[in-house]
């Protein structure tokens, strides 16, 4: 076994295989005969399996990704076939290994060959991931300004007309953040959830407020 996995063996608690697949046609058995191979040739055994048949572009709070990581401690290892079962695009993929970093989560990928850990080499990659994901942000942040601006530019009324009735919701305040998350393809049922309301009420607001102002 070589000396990176010796190292860390040492405060490893448990070991984790993620596998995941969009479809239900496409099959777990490849993704988990990679991570036994891999096991295999280093000696280490799979404490416990997570599978499930969920699209990547699914928000990590919806999968059994996001309940896992949840429970896993300081020195556990997540083991998958490659960064790309963690999620659809970079910034999905980026926020999962800095919250990895940050608490001290291993993650090893097999066709990648990425293993993240405590050493200093992963601790770069952790704050280029970091500053990835704040620029990715920062983008999809910059995208929404331009949009609301070109609205405007073209006559579109923002917001309520003096006089008119108020249509103060729960959500009012909440136009950026609802749009960021509509531009990376978030369901009404998953903002709902992150914003503490229910799926209709997401819906309601989209169709009376937002679509509104852009009709």
């Amino acid at each position: 076994m070589n000396c990176y996995f010796e190292r860390n063996l040492k405060h490893l608690t448990m070991i984790y295989g993620y596998i995941r697949v969009s479809t239900d046609r496409q099959t777990v058995e490849n993704q988990r005969f990679e991570i036994n191979q891999f096991c295999e040739r280093q000696i280490l055994v799979v404490d416990k399996w997570i599978e499930e048949v969920i699209s990547g572009s699914k928000n990590v709070r919806e999968r059994q990704l996001g309940k896992l990581l949840k429970k896993m401690k300081p020195g556990d290892v997540l083991i998958c076939s490659e960064l790309s079962r963690l999620g659809r695009n970079l910034l999905m993929i980026m926020g999962v290994l800095n919250e990895c970093m940050n608490r001290d989560i291993q993650v090893w990928t097999i066709k990648d060959n990425y293993r993240l850990g405590s050493d200093i080499n992963s601790k770069v990659l952790a704050f280029a991931f970091g500053l990835s994901a704040e620029i990715e942000r920062n983008l999809i942040s910059q995208r929404t300004k331009e949009a609301l601006a070109r609205k405007r530019a073209e006559g579109v009324i923002l917001g309520r007309p003096k006089g008119s009735k108020s249509s103060r919701t729960k959500l009012t305040g909440q136009e950026k953040k609802i749009l960021e998350l509509l531009d990376k393809k978030v369901s009404y049922s998953a903002i709902g959830r992150l914003l503490n309301v229910h799926r209709l009420t997401v819906s309601s607001f989209v169709k009376n407020q937002l679509e509104e102002t852009s009709s």
